[in-house]
C-alpha cells in the first residue's frame, strides 16, 4: 500500500519541480528585461542617459547620440525627421526652457536585430518649463518609447541612433 502512496506523491513532487524550473528565469529587478550581462550593460547605459536627462546634461546626452543619429518620430513624411544637428538644436532650446526634470523608465523589452539593440520602456516625465521669468509651470508625460542603440565594437560603448 505504501508503493501506490509515493508515485502519486512523487509525480506531484516532480511537477512542482518542474514548475519551479520554469520560473528560474529571472529578471533584472524593478524590470521585465531577462538578466543577463549584455542585458545589464543595456540597463547601465539606459540609467546613464535617464540621469542625463534628470540633469538636462546636454553635452552628456549628444556624447550618447551618434553621428548619424536619425529619428523619423514614427511619420511617413520626412518633415519632421531629426538628424544628430537637428537633435542639438533641439536639446539646445530644450536646456533653456526646460528647468527641472524628473524621469522615471520602467524597462519592458530589449531585443537585437543585427548590430542594434532596440529597447522598448515606459517613461513618467515631469518638466518644469519657464514660458517667461515668472511663469514657470509643471508639466507630465506619460508613455512609450523605443530607443534604438548600436554598440560600437572598437570604442566598446553604446550610441543612440534614434529615440531620444
Amino acid at each position: 500500500m505504501m508503493c501506490c502512496m509515493r508515485r502519486p506523491l512523487s509525480a506531484v513532487a516532480f511537477c512542482a519541480a518542474l514548475f519551479a524550473a520554469a520560473g528560474c528565469t529571472k529578471n533584472i529587478p524593478n524590470t521585465t528585461v531577462k538578466d543577463t550581462p549584455e542585458n545589464r550593460a543595456v540597463i547601465t547605459f539606459m540609467e546613464n542617459y535617464r540621469n542625463a536627462v534628470e540633469s538636462r546634461d546636454v553635452g552628456a546626452l549628444l556624447a550618447m547620440a551618434h553621428t548619424q543619429y536619425l529619428d523619423d518620430n514614427g511619420t511617413p513624411s520626412g518633415d519632421d525627421d531629426l538628424d544628430y544637428r537637428g537633435l542639438q538644436k533641439k536639446l539646445g532650446r530644450w536646456r533653456e526652457r526646460v528647468t527641472d526634470v524628473r524621469y522615471e523608465i520602467k524597462y519592458r523589452t530589449i531585443a537585437r536585430e543585427m548590430d542594434r539593440v532596440l529597447i522598448a520602456y515606459r517613461y513618467s516625465a515631469s518638466f518644469r518649463i519657464a514660458y517667461d521669468e515668472e511663469d514657470q509651470r509643471w508639466s507630465r508625460r506619460i508613455g512609450e518609447n523605443r530607443l534604438v542603440l548600436l554598440y560600437d565594437e572598437i570604442e566598446a560603448r553604446y550610441y543612440v541612433l534614434s529615440g531620444m
